[in-house]
């Protein structure tokens, strides 16, 4: 006697499963555009990974003699997977089973996925369509109650989500429409994607927010434009599969949790490497831009460049790169957006940016070009100062090794930050590098306006006086002082890069941060 009448049943469920909402929404989901979830699971994960746990949890019917009728599937998948060969989690909302609400949801498999990723120490990925498990009105009819928020059931899952933002790498990839308990889980992660076309975010939706007066289209309340621009989301992409691209590329960077350290990969590029065009890249005319992401391109391992958050806080640069193989967190000012000044936003992306180096154990490079924080009513309205001391703040809590790189502005409160104060970094500088308490163009009108109104030709004695004091700001001038240490070639900064990645690596430490991420 065997036991293959219960094997049949078995595979006979988990064959249901497979079938998810049914030939019909499985069309309306691949007529909208959008993958279903299992598609997007085989798509991101390295091909025959994937081991799914409670595919056969749902709900069953029965006829009167307790045989099984008709089943639908949880509308929530997860297991575990290989992605470039190493382990992750991998947990995916099933929209093609009443459109990922929680009707069809059972929360513990959510709750699985996080603790299972937390105590095996293993990245996660949320692929993330529909409420996420969230409620719904009908939950009142059909439960006979009303939920109140909290620790239970869906509250367990976002704790467990914020535990994992200091402990694990967490992706979120925004697949469709997110609103809800799906847009906090999207929103509590280390990077997170949305495709262009086919997705939106919000806290709630269309039919909900016209009810305040304001009749939107998902795109229009939620779309892509609208959340990266508001640092919600971090990166849009016209595909799905450039969605799983953009999570693999990201991990990659990225130890499998705080409890080991970023994998170095192999690098055959010389590190003496010159690039003659650093000579010239920048200009001599002070109020004239230039491309920074040039630059970094040129100093980090060819190709190795992944940038986060491009269209949000837009004054400062961010993202992951290689040098000599060994990652690294790179931040660099932008002159195209506000010359580079400190926006509150920016201030924001600093701070999220900085805590992920720190919990994951990237040294941090630092090319500057910052003229202090943007001044003016717009700056008032926004708590540029609150959010530039917060920036200050989470800057000199670092303690992974820090390495900056003046390549032309540090001026005010917020050049005063270019890199950690209290302990010892490796500093350089262009000789392009300008710096003081604040520009001189616009404080010398303020400093010597009685010199200037005073004189026959005002014209005239404002040009003596900034060609005086341009003069005395020569970053050899400070050198003198050893108030910067190094003056470079800016053709040895790779170089010197390499070194510093090479000295930085005996000191990086595995371990849990003394402070824990925030999203």
């Amino acid at each position: 006697m065997t036991w293959q009448a219960e094997l049949d049943e078995l595979r006979a469920r988990e064959a249901l499963a497979r079938q998810m909402g049914g030939a019909d929404k499985v069309k309306r989901q691949h007529d909208a555009g959008r993958l279903t979830v299992r598609e997007r699971v085989d798509a991101l994960v390295d091909e025959g990974s994937f081991h799914e746990i409670g595919a056969t949890s749902g709900k069953a019917q029965y006829d009167a003699a307790g045989k099984l009728t008709g089943f639908t599937a949880a509308n929530c998948i997860f297991g575990r997977a290989a992605i470039d060969g190493r382990p992750v989690v991998v947990c995916g909302d099933d929209f093609t089973i009443r459109g990922g609400s929680t009707e069809a949801t059972i929360k513990e498999k959510t709750v699985m996925a996080e603790q299972m990723a937390n105590e095996f120490r293993l990245p996660i990925v949320r692929i993330i369509e529909g409420s996420g498990g969230g409620g719904s009105v009908k939950t009142i009819e059909m439960t006979g109650r009303a939920n109140l928020p909290g620790r239970v059931g869906s509250g367990q899952a976002y704790y467990l989500a914020t535990v994992n933002l200091g402990t694990v790498p967490v992706v979120a990839l925004g697949l469709g429409s997110v609103a809800g308990l799906g847009a906090a889980r999207f929103a509590a992660s280390h990077y997170s994607v949305m495709t262009k076309t086919t997705s939106a975010m919000f806290v709630a939706g269309p039919p909900v927010v016209e009810r305040i007066g304001q009749k939107l289209t998902k795109q229009e309340l939620g779309g892509w434009e609208i959340q990266t621009k508001a640092g919600a989301v971090d990166h849009a992409v016209d595909t799905e599969e450039e969605a799983f691209a953009c999570a693999r590329r990201f991990l990659s960077y990225l130890p499998s949790s705080v409890h080991e350290l970023p994998p170095v990969v192999p690098c055959d590029e010389d590190p003496k490497r010159r690039d003659e065009a650093l000579l010239k890249v920048i200009p001599r005319e002070g109020r004239r831009v230039y491309k920074m992401r040039a630059i970094v391109e040129t100093l980090v391992d060819k190709g190795s460049f992944f940038e986060m958050g491009q269209m949000f806080g837009r004054p400062i640069i961010t993202g992951l790169a290689r040098i000599e193989g060994r990652p690294v967190a790179i931040m660099a000012g932008d002159p195209y957006h506000y010359a580079g000044a400190w926006t509150a936003d920016a201030c924001a992306k600093i701070i999220r940016f900085v805590d992920l180096a720190q919990t994951f154990h990237l040294p941090v490079v630092h090319l500057v070009d910052c003229p202090g924080f943007l001044i003016g009513l717009e700056a008032e309205k926004t708590a540029t100062i609150r959010a530039g001391v917060r920036a200050m703040a989470a800057i000199n809590q670092t303690t992974v090794p820090w390495c900056t790189v003046i390549v032309r502005n540090v001026f005010g409160v917020a050049g005063a930050i270019h890199q950690p104060t209290g302990r010892l970094s490796l500093r350089y500088a262009w000789p392009s590098s300008r710096w003081g308490s604040l520009p001189l163009e616009g404080g010398i009108e303020a400093a010597y306006r009685a010199d200037i109104e005073g004189s026959a030709d005002p014209k005239a004695k404002l040009a003596e006086i900034e060609h005086r004091l341009n003069q005395l700001r020569s970053p050899f001038r400070t050198a003198e002082s050893f108030w910067v240490e190094e003056i470079i070639d800016p053709r040895d900064t790779r170089k010197l890069l390499c070194e510093f990645s090479r000295l930085a690596g005996p000191l990086l430490t595995p371990g849990t941060s003394a402070f824990m991420m925030r999203p």
